[in-house]
């Protein structure tokens, strides 16, 4: 089964797909159960929500974390046996570059800090960076395919691609 991944979504699959997503600023978390077979995909547009955010909780970084951890804690897998991966977290905007306070690297501090105050560590990681991300995620061996995707957001809020 193939699935797209839009922004502010969570999907876990018990049974096998492939979760495609696109990032730039954004990112994805993605957590797979090598024993049980599952895996867990986000993509969080925004570092932090706050519970009157649950129609759109999943927009959050902190919100989808925990969402996907109590998830598999349910399913009875252990968030130490959790494979986890940190992708995206750009600065697409060519207004941003050097600055420290952008939302890609917000959310990455999130995550980050989240997994840690859970005593969880990445498996690895590819975030930050001006290129944009395209995502494949297998539910079913935890494999993440990733192909950068070069692109500049100008000031002015229009895209320019290059190949």
């Amino acid at each position: 089964m193939k699935v797209f991944l839009k922004p502010g979504e969570v999907y876990i699959g018990e049974k096998p797909a492939e979760v495609s997503t696109i990032l730039g600023s954004c990112v994805s978390v993605t957590m797979f159960s090598r024993r049980a077979k599952v895996g867990a995909i986000c993509h969080a547009l925004l570092p932090c929500g706050a519970a009157s955010d649950a129609p759109d909780g999943f927009r959050y970084v902190d919100i989808s974390i925990l969402y996907m951890l109590r998830m598999f804690e349910k399913m009875g897998i252990r968030s130490r046996e959790l494979e986890i991966r940190l992708l995206g977290g750009s600065d697409m905007l060519e207004s941003t570059r050097g600055n420290i306070d952008t939302v890609g690297r917000k959310n990455i501090e999130t995550a980050v800090r989240i997994l840690k105050g859970k005593n969880l560590e990445l498996s690895g990681s590819d975030v930050g960076g001006s290129m944009g991300r395209k995502i494949r995620f297998s539910t079913g061996t935890g494999a993440v395919l990733l192909r950068r995707i070069k692109g500049i957001i100008q000031g002015d809020g229009r895209s320019r691609l290059a190949r």
